[in-house]
């Protein structure tokens, strides 16, 4: 079994050179102040940080390293008041460690509210939250003309797509962002960056776990909230999905179906721990389909002790592979990997039965890259300006 996966190994490797050039990294490199942003997104589970440094090149143009990227995980879409005040405290403390440990000057800290929280605080009549959290983050920061953009779903899948795909690969793959309270996505059809097709659904992980959850009713034992959840699936796919794929007019254009988001970071980590320093992995409708049943049936197989054991005496850096594998399941429970597995999955079949011989990716570090983007448009906005002012 490991002989398989060393061998997959060294195919993803290949693969990945060749496929998807590495728009971002996360390498370790100096930190060079006047070139270091920050981005910080209250989604629907929390609030996520990134730390971006830009760089200039007349050879290759503006780019971006991901010099860290954090989060603090607050249910913010349960609009309670104790889940307020959470998202409140961890924006702020984020907030306060981009200018105070990395000495980040305020104009270069941008801060969004994400298109998730939006389509669900529109759903649940629940947008008056949104003003009162801005505000309440405003005075607690004490900066009243701090903006903090809501960014709606078609600016944020694109800026994902720019964010994540390189330009190489930008007008022949089509992106999907699974996020907790939505899934957003598309691609550019006349190979340009005028237009971009939008790709959406109103579930996401934390959704459409939530859904399940509100039918179990007085069992609340993992058999029934997995039968629930596949009735929620199966209805998602019915009623949303499948029309969303017939439509989407990806089949002639789209070679590549690339999947982000913190699922596709969480099923990529655990179905190839061993390949920890790729950002990006090849797999099939079947690798899928074989995981999510693995979650429901088979969770302990999931667990680091077991995985990390698993991989023979190779030249693995298995303190690596420890770390991100309890990072993965420190960000999603059994429930929350059986949720978001069973929504890609759903996805997945519909594009397999368009078009067969579509090649999936999961995209491991996407979880930045709309903010990414945001940070490195919106910046460079400001340098041009600077420069033509100075000039």
């Amino acid at each position: 079994m490991m002989a398989k996966r060393i061998t997959r190994g060294w195919l993803v490797l290949f693969l990945c050179a060749a496929f998807f050039a590495a728009a971002q990294t996360s390498a370790p490199r100096t930190i060079k102040i006047p070139n270091l942003y920050a981005g910080i997104e209250v989604g629907s589970k929390g609030v996520k940080m990134s730390l971006i440094e830009l760089t200039r090149s007349a050879e290759t143009g503006n780019s971006f390293t991901i010099v860290k990227d954090t989060s603090v995980n607050t249910d913010f879409i349960s609009f309670t008041p104790a889940t307020f005040d959470a998202t409140l405290e961890g924006l702020t403390a984020l907030y306060n460690v981009a200018l105070t440990k990395y000495n980040i000057p305020t104009k270069r800290v941008f801060t969004v509210i994400s298109s998730g929280v939006k389509q669900q605080a529109e759903k649940e009549k629940k947008t008056e939250s949104i003003s009162k959290f801005i505000a309440a983050f405003q005075t607690k920061i004490n900066e009243p003309g701090r903006l903090v953009e809501v960014v709606d779903v078609m600016q944020e899948a694109k800026l994902s797509h720019l964010g994540i795909v390189p330009l190489a690969r930008r007008y022949n793959t089509f992106l999907i962002d699974i996020g907790s309270g939505n899934t957003k996505g598309g691609f550019f059809p006349y190979g340009n960056d005028s237009y971009f097709y939008l790709f959406q659904l109103n579930w996401g992980t934390k959704s459409t776990a939530n859904a399940a959850e509100k039918l179990v009713g007085d069992d609340k034992s993992l058999p029934n909230y997995s039968k629930q959840l596949q009735r929620v699936a199966a209805n998602a796919e019915a009623t949303d999905i499948t029309y969303a794929v017939n439509t989407s007019g990806s089949y002639t254009v789209s070679d590549h179906i690339a999947f982000s988001g913190g699922i596709a970071w969480a099923t990529a980590t655990l179905l190839y721990p061993e390949l920890s320093n790729n950002p990006i992995i090849p797999v099939t409708y079947e690798d899928v389909e074989r995981f999510s049943k693995r979650v429901s049936e088979n969770y302990s197989s999931l667990s680091e002790a077991y995985l990390v054991s698993k991989m023979g005496a190779g030249k693995w850096d298995k303190k690596r592979v420890s770390e991100e594998v309890k990072r993965v399941h420190a960000v999603f429970d059994q429930k929350a990997l059986m949720a978001g597995s069973a929504l890609m999955l759903r996805i997945m079949r519909q594009f397999k039965s368009v078009n067969e011989a579509k090649q999936f990716y999961l995209i491991k570090n996407g979880q930045v890259g709309w903010v990414s983007a945001y940070v490195t448009a919106v910046s460079y906005t400001h340098l041009r300006a600077h420069e033509t002012g100075r000039n």
